[in-house]
């Protein structure tokens, strides 16, 4: 990584939790959640091998930098990070990291979570599962989950 870590990212690279933390460190902030959605074995009771994540990065990281700066707006954060992985994630590692700072704990998870149901909602980044079968199917890429 280099000593300029930008806010969003999207890169084929792992992902680094500690770099966002390090790039949210702030006297104001009282409470860091850093949320990691990683890349998990089953999906809706189908064994899966391994995950791909596919995305045109210049306009993905444009939509990145939208949910970033409405959560700082919104949730009055003190900082917001979203690193978002693409190209294939080997199970057990972060596919996205939401990492988000305020005065107090209330306000940054609720950020986290609200910048999640964003970035599956809206962000065009596509995810493709490989399952135990050999069978690929694209999925959740119009899933949206409860809003808070």
């Amino acid at each position: 990584m280099t000593d300029a870590m930008p806010f969003v990212r999207v890169a084929a690279d792992p992902l680094d939790p500690e770099a966002l933390r390090a790039l949210l460190t702030d006297a104001r902030a009282g409470a860091l959640v850093v949320f990691e959605g990683r890349a998990r074995d089953h999906h809706e009771g189908r064994a899966v091998l391994k995950l791909s994540y596919e995305a045109y990065a210049p306009m993905a990281g444009k939509e990145l930098e939208k949910v970033r700066r409405q959560a700082v707006e919104r949730f009055g954060l003190t900082g917001c990070a979203i690193h978002h992985r693409i190209g294939e994630v080997p199970l057990t590692e972060a596919a996205v990291i939401v990492a988000t700072a305020s005065a107090h704990r209330a306000e940054a998870f609720r950020a986290a979570a609200w910048a999640m149901d964003e970035i599956k909602s809206g962000v065009p980044i596509w995810k493709r599962e490989t399952y135990q079968d050999g069978s690929e199917a694209w999925v959740e890429c119009h899933h949206r989950h409860t809003r808070m």
